[in-house]
């Protein structure tokens, strides 16, 4: 056999000879030995710290977004001027209160009792004023941006809808409960450096302030996502009022010992707290002494004093009704069709 053809016969032996599978390398997994980053077959893959956080990031990115469009509307300019105004206004007036106790023209009982009155009257102003303006944002940051087609860009994204109503309302939120601690306050040193009155519980009043306006908040997103920014806004006050006269009517009726009449403002807090975080408010801001220079039952009648403080249940109920009418809020904005 010549060298050519033992190369031939090598050749063809090494042909018919059957290949051997290559062992898989140290870094090479088997296809049967799930590799880092593909899980076992029948589990799914563990999320990462990343992704656990894109959903709060994303809720934290729309707040910001909804605090600086809030800031740049025209219902800013208005909440600034309406609150220098009733500053302005109720300065001049504890000033002239206080004038007045220093002339001898009213005693030191009838001018504690007046500075609590009218705290409370002025602070209902603040609450009004909050209750507009975070109404009145609330609609055309929600509806208005659904019917231009800015939601619509947005939510073609990977952002689920929950996420994005929940950083609209954190950012509406954060902007009604800044104004309503700030104002608030302000109003308290105005009274201090006028009249020498200080509320005995500042603290605990301006959060159940607070608390309101979370709350009529809460309803003005629900009602956002059912109808036009106008219309949420103009029924969110009005339910908004309507609580706080049932609840004017409630004291009446409490005053005059009849249980129907009395009913109705117990109702009215229980659907809408509102006007019981008010309530609330007011009996941190009014003196204690004041309510002893009534007859039992003659101070309920009087709107702008409190007589009981707000119970740890009603607050728990407070908060169950935010989350409550906020999962409706998710629900309904989920379903609609844009």
């Amino acid at each position: 056999m010549t060298t050519q053809q033992a190369a031939q016969a090598a050749q063809a032996a090494q042909a018919t000879q059957p290949t051997q599978a290559r062992k898989p390398t140290p870094t090479q997994p088997t296809p049967t030995q799930p590799t880092p980053t593909q899980p076992a077959p029948g589990r799914t893959a563990p999320r990462t710290t990343p992704e656990r956080l894109m959903p709060v990031r994303t809720v934290l990115t729309i707040a910001g977004l909804t605090l600086r469009e809030a800031s740049r509307r025209k219902v800013m300019r208005a909440l600034g001027v309406l609150t220098v105004l009733l500053l302005a206004l109720s300065a001049w007036g504890f000033s002239q209160l206080g004038a007045a106790a220093d002339d001898g023209g009213l005693t030191s009982g009838e001018k504690l009792m007046a500075c609590s009155q009218i705290l409370n009257l002025v602070m209902f102003g603040f609450s009004l004023i909050a209750a507009l303006g975070t109404a009145f944002l609330a609609g055309p940051t929600l509806a208005g941006e659904t019917e231009s087609g800015i939601a619509l860009a947005m939510l073609a994204r990977p952002i689920r809808r929950s996420a994005f109503l929940l950083g609209k309302w954190l950012g509406l939120v954060v902007f009604g409960t800044v104004y309503v601690v700030l104002a608030g306050l302000a109003q308290c040193l105005v009274v201090l450096a006028t009249s020498g009155y200080w509320p005995p519980e500042p603290a605990t009043a301006l959060a159940l302030l607070a608390a309101q306006v979370i709350v009529l908040l809460t309803l003005a997103v629900l009602l956002s996502t059912a109808v036009s920014p106008m219309a949420s806004g103009v029924v969110s006050i009005g339910l908004f009022g309507s609580a706080w006269v049932a609840g004017v009517i409630g004291g009446v009726g409490a005053a005059l010992d009849n249980e129907a009449v009395e009913r109705v403002g117990t109702v009215s807090r229980i659907l809408l707290p509102t006007d019981g975080l008010w309530r609330g408010a007011m009996r941190g801001f009014q003196d204690p002494s004041v309510l002893h220079r009534f007859a039992a039952g003659e101070f309920e009648a009087f709107p702008f004093l409190s007589v009981h403080s707000l119970t740890a249940a009603y607050l728990a109920w407070a908060v169950v009704w935010v989350v409550l009418v906020w999962s409706v809020a998710a629900a309904s904005f989920r379903r609609r069709n844009f």
